[in-house]
């Protein structure tokens, strides 16, 4: 999906291979091929570890969060395979593009549906978030591991037709000419689907969570029913758990790293061409080398939010099966005949217990002496 920058000279098998003087130059040299290749080599194994720690929290937990940041991080994988490894580092600066187009068209609808994959899995988990924090009894009925898979599953599977339609998408670097009326829905309808749309979604539901956190938000579960203690009156905030946090840092960090791309591209489309004005070459440059960076911050990112990921990171690499959970420890069951004494001292019926027997003997005793 990415136009790669044009180190090389361009050249694919039945196509012409002529230099053009008003080609611009790539002004960063060899510093992209260097970047991404230390980009693909850090960020696969980080993500491989991510999804071994994920996979371990999701069959342990069984929460929807870790499902969806799980599918998350297999989008991240493929689109580390298909735009840095073979759409950058095997295309452009091993084969210098001669290659069939055909394989080139191929290899771009595998890019764009990767993408589209890794950004809108994270709708569903922004979707569920809201879902938990403003109508929890709801939440508690609809939101299950099961039906996260199958949401995962159709985001993949449509995220894969999307990709259909950018077989036809123009290489920016080897066309000179001005983007024709296909050329203008292809890269509007991607700044749609890969920016626009997402992101307008994040920026409502996240505003909407941080409403309800703060206290600002309406009241239990939309102001209906009762039963729901978790959920706290509108005057009260509450405070920013590991899952809302993930999912702040997570959107965010998307949005920041792919504005940049998404102005360039635009700005390509209707002012300049990426091929013939070095600046904006440079400028897409480094908008592509920040929109690939997203594939390999998301682990330092639940390593910052989550106390639990970070404990799975590290039982992974110290290779231990079960690692203990301090919150989870087995407490010592009580014998048959005190089931009610555990359940008055969880309801608050401790304190007046050792003076309910007592005082009524002794009154009797004192009466009959």
């Amino acid at each position: 999906m990415i136009s790669w920058p044009n180190t090389t000279e361009p050249d694919t098998v039945g196509s012409q291979s002529t230099r053009d003087p008003q080609k611009s130059e790539c002004v960063l040299g060899f510093i992209p091929i260097i970047y991404y290749s230390a980009l693909l080599c850090v960020g696969v194994p980080v993500n491989v570890l991510t999804a071994v720690a994920l996979w371990r929290l999701a069959s342990r937990s069984k929460k929807v969060l870790y499902v969806y940041l799980l599918a998350l991080t297999g989008a991240d994988i493929l689109t580390q395979l298909f735009i840095i490894f073979v759409g950058f580092l095997l295309e452009t600066a091993v084969f210098h593009r001669k290659v069939p187009a055909l394989l080139l068209h191929s290899v771009s609808v595998l890019e764009f549906a990767a993408n589209h994959a890794a950004v809108w899995t994270a709708v569903p988990l922004t979707v569920d978030r809201y879902v938990a924090l403003c109508y929890p009894l709801q939440h508690r009925r609809i939101s299950y591991p099961g039906r996260a898979r199958r949401v995962v599953a159709a985001v993949f599977g449509l995220a894969l037709v999307s990709g259909v339609p950018f077989f036809w998408w123009t290489d920016l670097w080897r066309e000179g000419g001005a983007p024709t009326a296909r050329d203008g829905a292809l890269i509007w309808t991607h700044v749609t689907i890969i920016y626009f749309l997402p992101c307008a979604i994040f920026l409502v539901l996240n505003s909407l969570i941080v409403l309800r956190l703060s206290g600002r938000g309406w009241g239990r579960g939309g102001g209906r029913g009762r039963g729901q203690g978790d959920s706290p009156a509108p005057s009260a905030p509450r405070r920013l758990g590991k899952t809302t946090a993930t999912l702040l840092a997570v959107t965010s960090c998307f949005c920041v790293l792919w504005a940049p791309r998404t102005g360039v591209v635009l700005y390509h489309l209707h002012r300049a061409s990426v091929r013939s004005d070095w600046r904006v070459h440079l400028a897409y440059d480094l908008a592509n080398m920040l929109a690939m960076l997203n594939t390999a911050v998301n682990f330092f990112l639940y390593c910052f939010t989550s106390q639990p990921f970070r404990a799975a990171v590290r039982d992974v690499l110290l290779l231990q099966a079960r690692p203990p959970r301090p919150g989870h420890a087995p407490h010592p069951q009580p014998p048959p005949g005190h089931a009610h004494s555990s359940s008055s001292l969880s309801s608050g019926a401790k304190r007046p217990h050792p003076q309910a027997s007592p005082t009524p003997p002794l009154r009797r005793a004192s009466m009959t002496m």
